[in-house]
Order: structure tokens, then C-alpha cells, then sequence
């Protein structure tokens, strides 16, 4: 995320990746230590055990940014209370190129906000898909572009607040 933009993540979400944030930065002095260990084992060079300890750590701290990111522009807890309109955090109902009987529902959200085990697909709002319809009313219909360069036409059936 190379932009601040806010999120919508419900209570549950934001606890589940605090924890997760939590427990990262509570590893980083193990990792220290366990990089410390490797480097006394002698030459860097041929030290496979030194270098996986480095790339880990240098994964670690980078979902830690990422997190640390999500969650300080995190909106919590605040569905939006509108039918009728998708927004972030709405439930929607679409079907595709005028062919009624291709529908698709899913949660317009980030994909952290997904909870695990859920049947419910997660599109991000500043997906091509999630930015197409985000403020669109229930019947109008909005194009977007997939990678492929092919135009999708997609309408809105129904857009309900989401709740867990």
C-alpha cells in the first residue's frame, strides 16, 4: 500500500489482525536472537541457516508495515447503514453483461476483512470490479476493463449493509 487509503474493517477483523500484528513484533527479538546464533556459526557465505533467519525477518517486519498500515486507517466497526447503494462494507448482488442468471454476491471490502472460513468472496474496493461499483443504486449498470483489456458490464441487484 503505497497510498494511505482508509478501510473498513469490522471489530472482529481488527482484532484478528492486531493480534496477528501483536504476535508479530512480539517474535522480533526471538528472530534477532536466532539470527545472532547463525551468524556465530561461521562464514555468511555458506550459512543457509543465517540467510533463511534473515529473509524471514525481512518478511516479518514487512507485514508488519503492511498491518501496521491497514489497521491505523482502519475504519471499525462503522457498516454503512444505507440499502440500496454499494459501499464499502456492503453486502452486493450483481449479474453480469445483461445475462440475469450470471449473478455474483460478495462483500465489498479489503481482503483482511474477509473473516477465515467464510463463504462469502471479498472484493476490494479499488479493485476494477469493487471501484466499479462502489456508490452505484440497485439496477444501474457500470462498466470496467479486466486484465485481459476485455470491457465487463456488471449491475447492481441489491446492496444490504454487511453484518457478521
Amino acid at each position: 500500500m503505497t497510498e494511505t487509503q482508509e478501510t473498513w474493517l469490522t471489530q472482529e477483523s481488527y482484532d484478528r489482525l492486531k493480534s496477528e500484528l501483536d504476535g508479530l513484533i512480539a517474535n522480533r527479538p526471538l528472530l534477532a536472537a536466532e539470527i545472532n546464533e547463525r551468524r556465530e556459526e561461521g562464514d555468511l557465505k555458506e550459512n543457509g541457516g543465517y540467510h533463511a533467519a534473515r529473509e524471514e525477518q525481512g518478511q516479518q517486519e514487512a507485514r508488519i508495515r503492511q498491518l501496521s498500515e491497514l489497521l491505523n486507517s482502519a475504519n471499525v466497526g462503522v457498516a454503512p447503514t444505507q440499502s440500496g447503494v454499494a459501499l464499502p462494507g456492503s453486502v452486493v448482488k450483481v449479474y453480469y453483461d445483461g445475462d440475469k442468471s450470471d449473478t455474483e454476491t460478495f462483500l465489498i471490502a479489503t481482503r483482511e476483512e474477509g473473516s477465515e472460513g467464510a463463504k462469502l468472496e471479498v472484493y476490494s474496493p479499488s479493485s476494477p470490479l469493487g471501484a466499479a461499483l462502489v456508490s452505484a443504486t440497485v439496477g444501474e449498470t457500470r462498466e470496467y476493463s479486466v486484465p485481459s483489456g476485455k470491457v465487463v458490464k456488471v449491475t447492481l441487484v441489491s446492496a444490504e449493509p454487511y453484518h457478521n
